[in-house]
């Protein structure tokens, strides 16, 4: 054969083999899009079974990061027991770092007649402890401590039962839930012990408008509460923003009475709900974003009084609340936990108990999106390193 014909065979050849190469590419790129097309439309509990994955794939992070910091300022609880908060009482606060003391006596016989009078006489600014210590009575007044006055401890000798703080706005009168606050704590490092924070608006039923009545709001950063007493119906303790200690405290209320964006950590303490059947939860917490550290961890509490409850109410859509070693009565709804009505919240809010007792803690019937934590989910919050606590309590 010629070469000119050779040569002539193999263009031929060549504009063959790069049609067919060409072809081969082209059907590739059609059936890899349709598979892609066919993968991405999931049944509904495909995307309920992806959903879930995910949130827990970004709680597995998140316990990652919490851990190492936690394990960082040596403050992770050591084997399965809770840790110790034995350094943090109010004794030994009070003990070391109380630098001047304030006294109200209704009956003239201390600084004071009102506790607002007392808060009203610390200079803004303050550096240092100032304890104002309240004799007992029910203090009918409304109380406000503004973020330029830090460092203010109540301190009721009496006791919670003896010494009451008290009043009775509602949302509807104050003008918001906010306003509706008998007793205010805008400062860090506030501290309370033997206290009754109250609000005497009577019970809202269940759905009614403008009846939320705050005992307490609690806004500002590192506080911690004493054997302290918070009583109301709707919206009792207003955990709006900070870190928070609470221990071996009475909370009592009927809807969403433990509510806000906190994060805070409630050790033996006792909530008790006096809800409406079926119109009653005891939580709302407000966590609005995945990068938040905020959530309520409720350890070794004991749950009782009316229902059915809810646990929790998904007020934010990365609402987050768990529940460990609490003992707790036959008054939760067999769901556990809701939704606030937009089923979104479902893939971010992060709802868990772990090793909880009473009949109130069968997670038979729970809804799917709630969990029974394991040791390692549990971990972060089992202890006060959820609120860093280790950093801060000890030099309150």
């Amino acid at each position: 054969m010629p070469s000119t014909q050779k040569k002539s065979n193999v263009i031929v050849y060549t504009k063959i083999l790069y049609i067919l190469l060409h072809s081969i590419q082209i059907m590739w790129f059609l059936v890899s899009f349709a598979g892609t097309e066919v993968m991405g439309k999931d049944t509904p509990e495909q995307h309920k079974v992806h959903a879930k994955e995910a949130v827990e794939q970004e709680f597995k992070g998140w316990v990652e990061r919490m851990g190492a910091r936690y394990d960082a300022k040596h403050a992770a609880d050591a084997g399965d027991s809770l840790a110790s908060t034995q350094t943090y009482t109010f004794a030994n606060q009070l003990r070391t770092v109380t630098t001047k003391t304030i006294v109200v006596d209704q009956k003239g016989k201390g600084n004071y007649k009102t506790v607002q009078a007392a808060v009203n006489s610390i200079k803004q600014g303050n550096k240092q402890r100032v304890v104002i210590q309240i004799n007992p009575g029910v203090y009918r007044e409304k109380i406000k401590i503004p973020s330029t006055k830090p460092y203010i401890t109540f301190y009721g000798p009496a006791g919670a039962a003896k010494t009451i703080l008290v009043y009775g706005d509602t949302a509807a009168k104050a003008g918001s839930t906010s306003l509706s606050a008998s007793t205010t704590v805008m400062s860090d490092g506030f501290i309370a012990r033997g206290i009754s924070f109250r609000n005497s608006a009577p019970a809202p039923v269940g759905g009614a408008v403008g009846r939320q009545a705050v005992a307490l709001l609690i806004q500002g950063d590192k506080a911690a509460f004493y054997t302290c007493s918070f009583y109301g119906a709707q919206d009792t303790l207003y955990d709006k923003s900070g870190r928070h200690y609470f221990k071996n405290c009475y909370i009592q209320g009927s809807i969403d009475f433990i509510f806000g964006d906190g994060q805070s950590y409630y050790e033996k303490c006792h909530l008790n709900s006096i809800a409406n059947p079926g119109s009653g939860s005891l939580t709302a917490q407000k966590r609005s974003s995945k990068g938040e550290d905020t959530g309520f961890s409720f350890v070794g509490c004991v749950v009782t009084g009316s229902g059915p409850i809810y646990l929790g109410r998904a007020w934010g859509p990365y609402s987050r609340v768990v529940f460990i070693r609490t003992y707790i009565e036959d008054l939760i709804i067999p769901a556990g936990w809701y939704d606030w009505g937009l089923s979104s919240r479902r893939k971010t809010v992060y709802y868990g108990q772990y090793k909880c007792s009473g009949p109130g803690a069968n997670t038979k019937g729970r809804v799917n999106w709630s969990l029974e934590l394991t040791d390692a989910q549990a971990r972060p919050f089992k202890t006060i390193s959820f609120i860093d606590g280790a950093s801060w309590l000890s030099s309150l």
